[in-house]
């Protein structure tokens, strides 16, 4: 089994201007105060507000193109796009240590899955997400936590090996997502749980929240969940490795980058990892019985 959870955490308390590089925004911002100083003086001085137009203009489209990337970035649209991209990879023709793209159906392995809190059995990824929203407050322990924004309070991420029936070939291939693999999950998580038109918790709500020794207390809290069972319909990206008879697909050992996606307008991020993405059209079936609901 393979605990993801740290590198939830961790990807939620990166830079939010990802994946905009920190060199660019410290020669961005002192480039910003310069051109405005210098397009007011001319707007005083000569009284030509030209220069003064055009400098808010050209700063807006670079804020805009920074805001649209950072957001894209936290939904992992470029991954998406990279990935759609690539052409379908046959079983059967696929050479070793080949970087594959494999659509079919899952099955599990000897390790199975259980939902943490829709206790959804025979998973192979299973991820729940605990996010309180962070009002204004004068407690210590909130002080370096932005205000009136919800945050990543808790974290249950999981995934393990699993075969995967190539739809092309109809050969089945082992998924090398257990232990020891970085995965990138691009899994659609529903909204379970949102206490925001009600801050009183249910009692199962309570009872999840106390066996895993966190706050029972009423507060806005939002719960997602995503996970994908057995029968469900996946797309894999990685290498390919044959050994005799068996034939794993496990993740590519060098960093890959997406490269730049201009028609999106997005910059260039590195995977590295393996890549595991809910068909669209099975994407329904995957938490079927998620459904969004102020309190449950």
């Amino acid at each position: 089994m393979n605990d993801l959870s740290n590198a939830v955490l961790r990807d939620h308390h990166t830079s939010p201007f990802k994946p905009i590089p920190s060199l660019v925004l410290y020669i961005l911002i002192p480039i910003f105060v310069l051109g405005l100083s210098v397009s007011v003086f001319i707007l005083i001085a000569v009284h030509n507000a030209l220069f003064f137009v055009f400098f808010l203009l050209l700063s807006a489209l670079v804020l805009a193109f920074i805001l649209w990337n950072t957001r894209h970035w936290a939904t992992k649209a470029a991954v998406l796009f990279f990935l759609n991209s690539l052409p379908e990879s046959d079983l059967r023709v696929a050479q070793h240590g080949e970087l594959v793209k494999i659509t079919g159906l899952v099955s599990c392995g000897s390790l199975s899955l259980e939902s943490s809190y829709e206790k959804a059995t025979r998973c192979v990824y299973a991820s729940t997400l605990l996010y309180e929203y962070k009002g204004l407050t004068l407690q210590p322990r909130n002080v370096k936590r932005s205000c009136f924004q919800w945050h990543l309070e808790y974290c249950e991420r999981f995934s393990t090996d699993f075969f995967l029936t190539d739809r092309k070939s109809g050969l089945r291939a082992i998924v090398k997502a257990g232990s020891g693999c970085n995965l990138i999950p691009l899994v659609f998580e529903s909204k379970l749980v949102n206490t925001r038109k009600c801050r009183i918790l249910s009692p199962h709500l309570t009872k999840w929240l106390r066996e895993r020794n966190l706050s029972a207390e009423s507060r806005l809290l939002r719960l997602e969940e995503g996970y994908v069972q057995e029968g469900s319909t996946v797309t894999v990206f990685g290498m390919l490795h044959r050994n005799n008879e068996m034939t794993t697909i496990v993740q590519p050992p060098e960093v890959i980058s997406s490269g730049c996606l201009w028609r999106k307008l997005l910059l260039p991020v590195d995977i590295d990892g393996l890549i595991l993405r809910v068909s669209p059209m099975a994407g329904q079936s995957v938490n079927q019985n998620s459904i969004q609901h102020p309190e449950r």
